[in-house]
Formats: C-alpha cells, structure tokens, sequence
C-alpha cells in the first residue's frame, strides 16, 4: 500500500466564475462570481493561506487586496453535472458521471407520498390553496426544496422542539421511497419553530411550492441534516474503491451525508465549520495513510443566506485552519482545496449559481504549475486512484502526472 495521505477540502459553493453554457441553460446565472462579488462586498478581505495557494490565479486576476502567485499550483473545473448541485457535485468529484436528474414538481409526487405516510400511520395534512405542500404530524413540512434548481430536490423540514431528528428521518425515508428526484433532504433545527417554517411557505413559476429554508430559522441553531440521494452507484466511485483495497478513507461533514462509504469512518451531521476543522486536524494527524475529503457547508448556507459578510467570515476561518492543515502535510501527502459550484450571494436570488471551481494543490517541493481547465471534477477522484494505485472510478481523468514531485 502506498504511504501518503490524499486530503481533499470542498468549500462549498466557492465559485470562480460562471460557467460559458451558463447564457444557454441557466440565464438566472449570468455574471455569478463568488469569490470575486464577495470582495466587492467586503473589499478589505484576507485570505492569506488560499492567497498563497493560486486563489487569484483561479479567479484570473489580481482583485481587491489580494494577489495571484506565480509559484501557485492550481486549475479550474467546469461542472459536468446539470444545474449546480451539491449532491450531484459531490458524486461528481468522486468519479461519477453525472446524469440529468428528473425534474418534476412535487406536486406530481404529493398523492403517492401522502397515500404512503397514511398507510404508516402518520397523521398527514395537504397545505396550501391550488398548490399544496404535506404537512404532518403538526410538525413536518415536505415540499419542494426553495433553493435549488426547481423540481431537482424535496425537502422534508422540521422544528426539533417538535419532533426528533430520528424520527424526522423516518418520514424522509418514506417519501425517500416514493420519488426519483435526484435528492430528498432531511434537516431541522432547534431555533425554527411550527410557525416560523408555516410562515416561510413559498411557490414559484406557478408549480413548485415549499419552505424557504434560510427563512424558516432552521439554520440558525441546533441544525442537524441527512441527504437521501437517488442513481448513484458506489461501486464506481473513489471510497468503495479504495475501501475494497484496503485504504483508509475519511468523510467529515456534509461530504459523510451524500457520499456513500461502507467501509470507512463517516463524521456526519456536522455543520458548524471551527467543529470540522477540528475534527479534521485530529484525523489527520491519526492517519498514516489513506483518503480524506471534507465538506465546509456553511460557506454555501452564507450563500443561500444572501448573506456575504457570513460568508467572508467563514471563509477566513477556512483559511486560518487550512494554515494548520499545511503545517501536517509531509512530503507524500497531496491536498487539494476545490469546490462543488457556486452560490453568489450577490447575483439576486438564494439558489446555486453554475460556476467553475477551483482546484487549489499543496505539496510540498512543488511550485509554479497550471493543470488548465478541466473537463469535470471526476479529475480529482482519477488522480486520487492513480495516487493509491488503484482502479479508476467511471469518470474523470488523472492529473497526477503533472503534479508528480
């Protein structure tokens, strides 16, 4: 087995730029720029650590008070997945080639699941005039998720001074069963309460309606989530393979929700982003050898916010802790600092907006490389396997060559 470590750190929604298809399939789009709006907003922005690593130089130019550096090793990636998706980034960046999702309104769903729920005994209620969400329990809202692209996603949404998480999980497992949406996500929190998420009901385009999450207060305390994804599978993608052989492989944060690994270690329904890193730092420092990617989500619930002030904040608490992250990195190991697509809390609406992303590289004795503009983000899980020596995932391809020391 090989001895190093492979670490790779997804700021989600840390776009850099939209992407060139973006007038044809997502006009709403036009002119997202995460990383460079949020430095309009806060000009003053510091990112030293991600500086050094060629932020500016994936950005493509010098912008407020921070530079490009010639010696930075970097790209950027197109997405290869539909829209701008989290679940679907992540698959993505594992080595799946991504499938269109089925687009349809839950209103197409909203007899089967309620017949489902009935049938499990679970007091049900249809809510709304000629569009309708469920609402039960008295507690539960499930609709269509008010962030994303419409009719990709449900979510299924909750107060916990209600209801607990594992029971809230139950009723997403049951419309988990009913639907073919690409995802159904299952999530809470302690500071909403039954008026609060009633009182964010919304519809759009006439056929979508469901809870705006950032205005529900769910994510304002005691936040707990479970993604429940749709056609994805595991045996083409990095963690199994890498587990099939033996390899170590760590998830940490949102990554652990989405990512199927049977046979690694999962540190799930972790949001908050110091509590990350920190479990981060420790696993690294137990890890001899093997893969580990972590997810920092609060980057992308600043976005959904609207919010770029929070997001500049966590960002510059990324940046302090992938300051400690480097100090470990001995000379085997490869860390990557990428991204699953954007969210410019800027562009006029609280969805993801399609960007590039970057692919920021650390290792040591390496400087002064540009790997280009990469066809989709299955690159990074390619050369996590031609690292460890192992087979390739279904898509993608390796870029390990050129970051050979």
């Amino acid at each position: 087995m090989r001895k190093g470590r492979f670490i790779v750190i997804v700021l989600d929604s840390y776009g850099v730029g939209y992407m060139e298809d973006v007038p044809k399939v997502r006009p709403q789009d036009l002119g997202a720029n995460t990383c460079k709006h949020i430095i309009d907003k806060i000009p003053e922005l510091k990112l030293p650590n991600l500086e050094k690593l060629g932020i500016m130089n994936a950005l493509g130019e010098n912008y407020g008070q921070m530079k490009m550096n010639p010696r930075a090793v970097y790209g950027t990636s197109k997405l290869m997945h539909y829209g701008g998706d989290t679940f679907l980034g992540h698959q993505e960046i594992m080595g799946t080639n991504p499938k269109r999702p089925l687009i349809k309104p839950f209103s197409h769903y909203i007899d089967a699941v309620y017949d489902a729920l009935i049938s499990k005994g679970y007091k049900v209620e249809k809510v709304g005039e000629k569009l309708k969400y469920l609402w039960v329990d008295d507690c539960v809202a499930i609709g269509d998720n008010m962030e994303t692209d419409p009719g990709q996603v449900y979510n299924v949404t909750t107060s916990f001074q209600n209801i607990t998480f594992e029971e809230e999980l139950e009723i997403g497992k049951v419309v988990r069963e009913i639907v073919e949406v690409e995802r159904v996500i299952v999530f809470g929190g302690t500071m909403a309460t039954v008026d609060s998420i009633k009182a964010a009901k919304e519809e759009k385009k006439g056929k979508y309606i469901g809870i705006n999450a950032p205005k529900s207060k769910v994510y304002e305390e005691g936040y707990m989530v479970r993604h429940l994804g749709y056609g994805i599978d595991p045996v083409t993608q990095i963690p199994t393979i890498l587990g099939e052989n033996g390899i170590p492989v760590i998830l940490i944060g949102k990554v652990a929700d989405i990512v199927s690994n049977d046979r690694g270690t999962n540190f799930t329904d972790l949001v908050d982003t110091e509590t990350i890193f920190g479990i981060t730092l420790k696993e690294i420092e137990k890890l001899e050898t093997g893969f580990m990617c972590v997810n920092i989500q609060e980057t992308d619930l600043s976005g959904h916010a609207e919010n770029s002030e929070r997001y500049a904040e966590i960002l510059k608490i990324c940046d302090k802790y992938i300051g400690k992250v480097i100090e470990k990195i001995s000379d085997e190991d490869i860390l990557i600092i990428t991204a699953d697509h954007g969210n410019d809390p800027t562009i006029g609406h609280s969805q993801h907006t399609r960007e590039k992303v970057p692919i920021l590289i650390y290792r040591k004795n390496l400087d002064s490389i540009n790997i280009g503009l990469r066809e989709t983000m299955s690159d990074i899980g390619a050369t996590v396997a031609e690292y460890f020596n192992v087979r390739l995932p279904e898509n993608g391809k390796s870029f390990l060559e050129k970051i050979k020391t």
